[in-house]
C-alpha cells in the first residue's frame, strides 16, 4: 500500500509560481507512474499531469501544457509539479494520484492510491 501527502499549496496571484510536492510512503514508489489531478468548486475531477515510472514520459492536459511540470525524484520518493504563469482558472484542489498500471494514465479511474489533496488559489 502507498500513502501519499501532498504540500506546497497556497494562495498566489496571478502570473506567480508554485511548486507542489507529493510524499510517497513505501518501498515501492518507482514501481508507479504518479498522476496530477484537480478538483474545482462543483466541477468533476481533471486530469492535470502524468509521469511514468522512471520518469522518461510525461504527459499534460492541454489547459496546462507550457506552464506545469511534473517531475519525479525516485530517491526521495516524490513527484513535483512546478507552476508557472499561473491563472485564476488554475484555482482548485490539487491531488496526486499513483497508478500500478501504465495505461490510461489521464483517467482517475487508472489510479490506485490518492492523497488528501492541497488548496491552490490564484487570485486575479
Amino acid at each position: 500500500q502507498v500513502q501519499l501527502v501532498e504540500s506546497g499549496g497556497g494562495l498566489v496571484q496571478a502570473g506567480g509560481s508554485l511548486r507542489l510536492s507529493c510524499a510517497a510512503s513505501g518501498r515501492t514508489f518507482s514501481s508507479y507512474a504518479m498522476g496530477w489531478f484537480r478538483q474545482a468548486p462543483g466541477k468533476e475531477r481533471e486530469f492535470v499531469a502524468a509521469i511514468r515510472r522512471s520518469g522518461d514520459n510525461t504527459y499534460y492536459a492541454d489547459s496546462v501544457k507550457g506552464r506545469f511540470t511534473i517531475s519525479r525524484d525516485n530517491a526521495k520518493n516524490t513527484v513535483y509539479l512546478q507552476m508557472n504563469s499561473l491563472k485564476p482558472e488554475d484555482t482548485a484542489v490539487y491531488y496526486c494520484a499513483a497508478a500500478l498500471g501504465m495505461l490510461g494514465l489521464r483517467g482517475t479511474n487508472s489510479y490506485d492510491y490518492w492523497g488528501q489533496g492541497t488548496q491552490v488559489t490564484v487570485s486575479s
